[in-house]
């Protein structure tokens, strides 16, 4: 049976889909953007953003009654590559080893023109 995770804590999804769905024991998040869920704010440059996001994301995670470290696998969409050592260094204050397994990719174009979104895969 599915179960719908949502939290204030993290941006409401702006289309027709759930912030995140748990079933059998796993939990799977849909893509989380850089919105500071009280202000509808997003900041700028891409360590900012990285921090909102992964800050989102966790939150996520939480209303889920997981833990961070139980994420299992996640996916990264940046918009510049090149960004993509200031985005580790964001990540790496989140994520504690060992590390989820994660996939990084360069993208045309994300929702509200932002600079990344994460989405995650979590055991419980």
């Amino acid at each position: 049976m599915q179960k719908v995770i949502s939290t204030e804590k993290a941006p409401a999804a702006i289309g027709p889909y759930s912030q995140a769905i748990e079933v059998n024991g796993f939990v799977f998040t849909s893509g989380v953007i850089p919105v500071d869920p009280a202000t509808g704010v997003i900041a700028d440059g891409v360590e900012a953003q990285a921090e909102q996001a992964f800050t989102n994301l966790c939150n996520l995670v939480e209303a889920s009654d997981a833990k961070v470290e139980n994420i299992v696998k996640t996916t990264v969409f940046i918009k510049d590559m090149n960004d993509f050592g200031k985005i580790n260094e964001i990540y790496k204050k989140h994520f504690k080893e060992p590390f989820p397994s994660r996939s990084c990719v360069e993208v045309a174009r994300l929702p509200k023109d932002v600079l990344l979104e994460v989405e995650a895969i979590v055991a419980k």
